[in-house]
């Protein structure tokens, strides 16, 4: 009996930790639901029929790209965002 408290213990203690595990922010395969539980902040950048193209902020400098195609997520794209001094070089001058 003792044994079996032991080991019913052990095995709540491991499941509780699972919780803790960190979970993936996406992954491809994932429901665009999931995906926006766990991504709050994303804001649709593109819709292209069955097409949707959210964006995620990472940090000032990075931000996320992901495509669904049928409400299933298919790619992840990291980008960086252009420094602000780099796009007024770009623009010609009048």
């Amino acid at each position: 009996m003792k044994k079996l408290l032991i080991l019913l213990s052990f095995v709540t203690l491991v499941s509780s930790c699972a919780i803790f595990a960190q979970r993936d922010e996406y992954r491809l395969g994932m429901s665009e639901n999931q995906f926006l539980r766990r991504n709050p902040h994303a804001v649709i950048s593109q819709l292209d029929g069955e097409t949707k193209v959210y964006r995620v902020q990472r940090d000032e400098r990075f931000y996320v790209l992901a495509t669904f195609v049928n409400q299933e997520l298919t790619n992840v794209e990291e980008r960086e965002v252009a420094p602000l001094w780099h796009r007024n070089n770009e623009q010609p001058d009048q």
